[in-house]
């Protein structure tokens, strides 16, 4: 007997920004930002409000002008200046591992993306590592649905790419990983992790895309952006916008809340952006990396966002070569240094480094280049607040503004990946080890130039993206950037506007997560998470309860949410941490864990980006959270109680460290 989508779903779950100084200088500061209790007011949820989650794609924690810097987002700024600014919070290294601790409320290791993607290596096929969100999972969308509400979602999934085969018996069809098995009532979904082209242009057939659980092709005739399709022009940014609100009208008035996740995929590359924004930055990046990121810390300093004597990180070193492997590197023979395997247990072993050049080092035509790209890269960013603005004026439009949680954060730090190569547009796997600089005097010249991201009208754009040094601006005033578990890596900035939120909130400083984000949009919409314990289940053989920690859901078993609801910080009627644990986490073989009290941090990357010498970098997050002095001589005890804890939280969450550490480029 075949069943129709809407049953095989249930089945499923059954089963299983330089405007350089003188712009600085003439955008106000945002009122309250840092404003004492006396601003404050009294602030209460609704029963059930709706909740629209918005998520940035490989957005900096300083490109937002309410986080410092200078790109116009007055859209972000008016949310701040009416809701609250969390500046201590994290996310994953990259994007699938954040989206799925966002969809499941826990950890990403348990849930099937202890990499993003199935690793190649030695850990490919284990439990935790399948690439997909697994059937270990909740959905939020899902508890949200199960308790009356609409579920929308638009942009990218990034969690699993097959489509249910609803055409064949259940015990021979396909289980379907797109956001319809999820629970998204709707949904227009980019399933990898990346456009291949902000402006669509999808071939005939192609398996990006889906609507609703079925393969779409923006572009193609009939489709939006293509021939009779509407709109007439798809750029992914604006389209997702007006497909949320096609979602939510779809069922206004019907007196049901809804959830509407908004999972845009800019500013990450390919750097593309229609005008006028293509045009609007011209020339505002020309002083440089140093000068744009000296403003931004002076800004985030008037803002109250760091303290006047905030160190910053100070930028990592220049390489104007390469840096030599280690003599095995490569080799069968090679051991590597990780983070379980130390020089003093035998391993020697680590890669080679990458170009990283300052602006002083730059030629004139590589500085033009560079600047285009963030001119672009600013662009992007300042298109996506012009269409949250749009989503959030139709919210007031239809009346729902004043009954609807708004949450704005990014899904991890800038994209720093190495520009390396001109070749057919793409990049090859030994991308960091090549110099940019022919890349970016080629498109510095015509008839390159003035292409620069616009719409070349193929299936593939130039995949042009803005390099490692404006992502350290981007992270400002942090170190490191995406796929690393520094600060600027993990830390993204965050808004929370609440119904009936007049005026900015405090900031709040204490340690956040993405996954108490879940656990927060369930606490407001009055969903109490599954909690009922799974039965156990013994290996024999082992003497392993493959069920220790899950609880019961739909007749599955399941990890819980492990996130920490923020209602009380967010009412304002608590200032304390909801964290009283040590927190850790690892990707790539990178990682990291911080203290119970949010002091300690230990830190581990591998050589050559991290200590040649292989050792876990401790910083005192309390005095120095741009982590420029590391503390690990001074104080061992206080490091190995850290990493005891950090081999712990491994055990708890079946995470295995690499034999070969390496980040995701």
């Amino acid at each position: 007997m075949r069943k129709s989508k809407a049953v095989r779903g249930t089945h499923r779950r059954s089963m299983i920004g330089l405007a350089m100084v003188g712009v600085l200088g003439a955008l106000a500061i945002l009122p309250g930002c840092n404003d004492d209790d006396d601003n404050s007011e009294t602030l209460s949820l609704p029963k059930q409000p709706n909740v629209v989650f918005i998520m940035a794609d490989d957005l900096g924690y300083s490109d937002v002008h309410a986080f410092g810097g200078e790109i116009e987002t007055p859209n972000l700024d008016a949310l701040a200046a009416s809701g609250r600014l969390l500046t201590n919070h994290h996310t994953g290294t990259v994007c699938a591992i954040t989206r799925s601790m966002l969809i499941s409320g826990t950890d990403h290791h348990l849930v099937g993306e202890g990499t993003m993607g199935a690793p190649s290596d030695e850990r490919k096929g284990l439990p935790g590592y399948e690439g997909y969100l697994n059937d270990r999972a909740l959905s939020v969308a899902q508890l949200l649905k199960d308790a009356g509400y609409h579920t929308y979602m638009a942009g990218k999934w990034h969690l699993g790419s097959n489509v249910a085969n609803v055409d064949a018996p259940v015990a021979l069809g396909t289980i379907g990983q797109t956001p319809d098995q999820w629970g998204f009532e709707s949904s227009y979904a980019l399933l990898g992790g990346a456009a291949n082209n902000h402006f669509g242009h999808e071939a005939a057939g192609s398996k990006n895309y889906t609507e609703n659980g079925a393969y779409v092709q923006p572009g193609q005739p009939g489709q939006p952006g293509g021939a009779g399709g509407s709109p007439e022009v798809f750029y992914s940014t604006d389209f997702y916008t007006q497909r949320l609100i096609g979602y939510i009208d779809a069922h206004k008035g019907d007196g049901k809340p809804f959830f509407a996740y908004a999972a845009y995929t800019a500013p990450h590359w390919p750097l593309q952006v229609p005008e006028p924004y293509l045009s609007k930055y011209k020339g505002k990046y020309d002083a440089g990396y140093e000068a744009v990121r000296a403003a931004r810390i002076q800004r985030q300093k008037d803002l109250g966002l760091i303290p006047k004597d905030f160190t910053p990180f100070a930028g990592e070193a220049e390489t104007l070569t390469v840096s030599a492997p280690s003599a095995n590197n490569g080799t069968a023979s090679a051991r590597y240094i990780s983070a379980v395997h130390s020089v003093a247990d035998g391993y020697t072993d680590y890669g080679q480094g990458h170009y990283n050049k300052k602006w002083s080092s730059l030629s004139d035509l590589e500085k033009k280049a560079q600047a285009r790209y963030m001119e672009i890269y600013a662009g992007m960013v300042d298109n996506l607040d012009h269409n949250i603005g749009l989503l959030v004026q139709h919210l007031k439009d239809i009346g729902q503004y004043e009954n609807t949680v708004i949450i704005f954060q990014s899904d991890n730090g800038a994209e720093g990946w190495p520009i390396g190569t001109n070749a057919g547009g793409g990049f090859p796997a030994n991308a960091a080890s090549l110099d940019p600089k022919p890349v970016d005097e080629a498109n510095a010249v015509e008839p390159v130039y003035s292409t620069l991201g616009t719409d070349n009208g193929l299936a593939a754009a130039k995949r042009l993206q803005y390099g490692q040094r404006w992502a350290e601006v981007s992270a400002t005033p942090f170190r490191q950037t995406k796929g690393y578990m520094g600060e600027g890596g993990v830390g993204t900035p965050l808004i929370v506007h609440l119904p009936g939120q007049k005026k900015a909130a405090a900031n709040s400083t204490v340690f956040t997560h993405v996954t108490d984000i879940t656990a927060t949009i369930l606490a407001a919409a009055g969903v109490t998470p599954p909690s009922t314990p799974a039965p156990a289940a013994i290996n024999v053989l082992t003497g392993v309860d493959a069920n220790k920690g899950k609880v019961v859901y739909d007749n599955r078993y399941v990890y819980p949410v492990s996130g920490k609801s923020l209602v009380d910080v967010l009412l304002g009627k608590s200032t304390a941490s909801v964290r009283t644990d040590a927190f850790g986490d690892e990707s790539y073989g990178r990682a990291y864990l911080t203290s119970a009290d949010g002091k300690w941090k230990a830190l581990w990357t591998e050589p050559p980006f991290g200590p040649l010498d292989g050792h876990w970098e401790l910083y005192d997050l309390s005095a120095d959270r741009g982590e420029n002095k590391d503390l690990s001589v001074t104080n061992p005890a206080q490091l190995d109680q850290l990493i005891q804890q950090w081999s712990s939280y491994m055990g708890n969450v079946g995470g295995v460290e690499p034999l070969r550490p390496a980040g995701y480029y």
